[in-house]
């Protein structure tokens, strides 16, 4: 069995994307008996619970930076990173998500050290946020510690393809890298067993963290411009949407997937102008619950396979907010071709993005990975033993 060192900034509590697909790929790869997996994460939130195959480490870890500059980039202490050091040591594959975290650098230096193979699986681009300072410092990572670890790594899997277009335009890949898009649990994320009842008030959906780069900004202009629509907000984060005072807005926070689920189910619409962050999650579990997606021109680049069932406009125009409101009333008003749509969407996540699917391309990845350690290994053995001439 492969021993593999599996390396993301946090655990699934955090209730981001990132880490919700690393967690479902160590959970499924250890069950499956692939590999024997040792997980570090920042230790801001709990680990999940251990099961055979599947260790938990959390490094101890300063979140300094998210939590009161809102960009999640946890810093670990030296003996976490001692930790992960002698993980890798005794590892086969190194599994990192994402390229420009900090703990994720120092554990491809150390496979680098140690002659471990790395497998990446790169989930964010480029960010355009509106600060030009935190613009300029995420490019600057992205073409220096991005191209170092995305560079030497055995394996690169993207989730999206405008992130592996953006990374394409300045990396030299050892490997050709993949486009696997991430998986649902189509057991759990399905339609309802009912159709929605015309004639009710239409519902409204955001799922996300609340920041910048979700575009809480124009989701505020948009709200108050459909006041016959009714919005529900299901997310955390430094912005709080109950702010705006909005009669036709309601906000959940902290809720876990059996809760999220019937709100999937019940929404008309899910509204995501989200920008620099691939293809996320929770567009395919709506979808996968039989639910539209609006999103952002790039979000809908990155999965082209889905372009025809995606509804996309720009986010960066200056009559962005009246556009998608346009959108939407559009499409509120023709419930018989919203009815088919929310059928196509369903029949295509299920089709697609199942996990089983997900699990064994990155199961196949890791063998891959494996494998050329071993070649490595005896060549380098070959090497020595030859006698000299």
């Amino acid at each position: 069995m492969m021993r593999v060192a599996l390396v993301s900034p946090y655990y699934p509590a955090h209730r981001g994307g990132v880490e919700a697909v690393a967690g479902e790929l160590a959970h499924r790869l250890a069950a499956s008996g692939t590999a024997e997996i040792t997980w570090h994460a920042s230790d801001c939130d709990p680990a999940p619970p251990e099961q055979p195959g599947l260790r938990c480490i959390p490094a101890r870890a300063w979140n300094v930076i998210e939590r009161h500059g809102g960009f999640p980039y946890p810093l670990w202490s030296p003996g976490a990173l001692r930790a992960l050091s002698r993980t890798v040591q005794r590892v086969d594959v190194v599994h990192l998500h994402d390229c420009v975290y900090l703990p994720n650098v120092l554990a491809a230096v150390m496979s680098a050290i140690h002659g471990k193979p790395t497998l990446v699986t790169q989930h964010v681009g480029a960010v355009p946020y509106r600060s030009p300072v935190l613009r300029a410092l995420l490019r600057a990572a992205n073409r220096t510690l991005g191209t170092f670890v995305l560079g030497r790594a055995a394996r690169v899997a993207f989730v999206s393809r405008s992130v592996q277009g953006y990374f394409g335009r300045f990396v030299r890949f050892r490997e050709a890298p993949v486009y696997v898009p991430n998986g649902v649990d189509t057991a759990v994320f399905s339609p309802a067993e009912q159709e929605l009842r015309p004639g009710r008030v239409p519902q409204l959906l955001f799922v996300g963290r609340f920041v910048e780069k979700k575009g809480l900004h124009l989701l505020r202009e948009i709200a108050a411009a459909l006041p016959e629509t009714r919005w529900t907000f299901a997310g955390w984060g430094p912005l709080d949407p109950a702010a705006w005072k909005l009669p036709n807005v309601t906000v959940r926070r902290d809720l876990g997937k059996d809760q999220l689920v019937p709100l999937y189910r019940t929404s008309d619409l899910l509204v995501l102008p989200s920008v620099g962050e691939g293809f996320p999650l929770v567009v395919q579990e709506a979808m996968a619950c039989g639910t539209p997606a609006l999103v952002s021109d790039e979000t809908a680049a990155g999965c082209p396979e889905a372009r025809d069932l995606l509804l996309a406009e720009p986010v960066a125009r200056a009559d962005a907010a009246d556009r998608w409101t346009a959108r939407i009333r559009s499409l509120l008003a023709s419930p018989a071709s919203q009815a088919a749509l929310r059928s196509r969407v369903a029949g295509f996540a299920c089709e697609h993005w199942a996990w089983e699917r997900c699990a064994e391309r990155y199961a196949a990845l890791l063998r891959d990975c494996a494998m050329e350690k071993q070649t490595s290994s005896r060549l380098g053995k070959h090497t020595a033993d030859r006698p000299d001439r």
